[in-house]
């Protein structure tokens, strides 16, 4: 009512006013309405390409890859930490 009542001309009925108004009302529901469903259209497309991307990923093979430089490692590991147990048994008694 308050943007009618701003653009209201000189000579202007209040019923006239009114219906601007009305006509004002309407058009700001009919845009919400549009703006919701392009919305609401645009998030469907989104999880649907979200969807094929997700599923595009789970049909590719896994490929697993060995990194063979720090597998001896753990192994070295191991090995110092017993060698270290069997020095320490021996020398301290």
């Amino acid at each position: 009512m308050a943007i009618a009542k701003g653009t209201q001309k000189p000579g202007q009925t209040k019923e006239q006013t009114k219906l601007i108004a009305q006509g004002i009302a309407k058009g700001i529901e009919q845009y919400k309405k549009q703006q919701k469903t392009k919305a609401r259209e645009a998030d469907k497309a989104q999880k649907k390409a979200a969807k094929a991307k997700r599923d595009e990923i789970m049909e590719e093979p896994i490929e697993t890859t060995h990194h063979r430089s720090n597998a001896w490692l753990p192994w070295l590991l191991l090995a110092l930490s017993w060698l270290g147990f069997v020095v320490y048994t021996l020398f301290t008694k």
